[in-house]
């Protein structure tokens, strides 16, 4: 299997989405091993996106794969615009392990496609800065660094892999919820989302106005309401679009002003993929 017969398992494109506009792109070998690749994206504004990571394998044979790690990280100023990370490492690059290394623990099989989710931290934002510093430093020391943040990058995929498959809940999302003082604040987060459907909050904007750190408060709202923070919040706006809609008979610009999308078409788009129907098909 080689880099494009990967491609054509679209991994990258079912993690970006189908209506990601893609505005850049730009490649690097930092090694004849690992390939980085960094796309710059515009999110449509009526979607909202978490930040998140992830780890794809293939299987060449027993003992050999390639794996693939991808982030999608927000610019600091627009939720909308994001930065996508693919790292790609070829089978030469475990071939420098022993066999018998690569096959104890490890947190998928050799023997089928896998794709693993793991928590996007400010450890790992950290490590995607780095790639993308620009410094004079030698071209030899500058790749070293390069392999040194891209191994640091693996090894926290890894970890976090490994961990999710020996604990129930994880890495460590769900221990905090112990203390009563973290779930209040998962469910103080809950109510703003509520008394605010008109003006929906980032993820980032969220965890500020809580106090609580962003990976935490993304896994620690999945494991005490049951759904992700996006889903929660496209569901309340959708069922508020109906009520105004169907029993107030508001016009459907009224209801997407009022629900905070930035325009009707963005509005239709996103009630019609939750619904299945337009919005004036509801229209008293």
């Amino acid at each position: 299997m080689d880099v494009t017969a990967i491609q054509q398992q679209g991994p990258l494109e079912r993690f970006l989405g189908e209506d990601v506009l893609i505005s850049n792109r730009q490649k690097l070998n930092i090694s004849r091993y690992v390939q980085l690749e960094i796309l710059d994206i515009a999110i449509p504004e009526n979607e909202q996106r978490e930040e998140e990571a992830a780890m794809h394998t293939f299987p060449v044979d027993d003992t050999q794969f390639y794996a693939q790690l991808l982030y999608l990280q927000h610019a600091e100023a627009d939720s909308h615009k994001a930065s996508v990370y693919s790292l790609l490492f070829s089978p030469a690059f475990f071939d420098q392990y022993p066999p018998e290394v690569l096959m104890a623990n490890m947190p998928f099989r050799f023997d089928q496609v896998s794709e693993l989710e793991f928590p996007f931290c400010s450890q790992t934002r950290m490590l995607l800065e780095q790639l993308q510093e620009n410094n004079n430093l030698p071209p030899l020391i500058k790749y070293l660094k390069l392999n040194e943040t891209v191994l640091h990058l693996l090894r926290r995929a890894l970890l976090c892999a490994t961990q999710q498959q020996t604990l129930s809940c994880h890495v460590p999302t769900c221990r905090f919820l112990a203390y009563e003082s973290e779930r209040e604040k998962v469910m103080e987060a809950r109510n703003i989302i509520e008394q605010q459907l008109d003006k929906p909050l980032t993820i980032r904007e969220l965890s500020r106005k809580v106090a609580m750190n962003e990976c935490y408060l993304k896994k620690g709202f999945k494991a005490l309401i049951g759904q992700t923070i996006n889903d929660y919040q496209q569901e309340l706006r959708i069922t508020k679009a109906k009520e105004l809609l169907q029993q107030q008979g508001q016009s459907v610009s009224y209801v997407a002003a009022a629900l905070g999308y930035s325009s009707i078409s963005h509005f239709s788009t996103a009630f019609k993929k939750a619904t299945g129907l337009k919005p004036c098909e509801l229209l008293a």
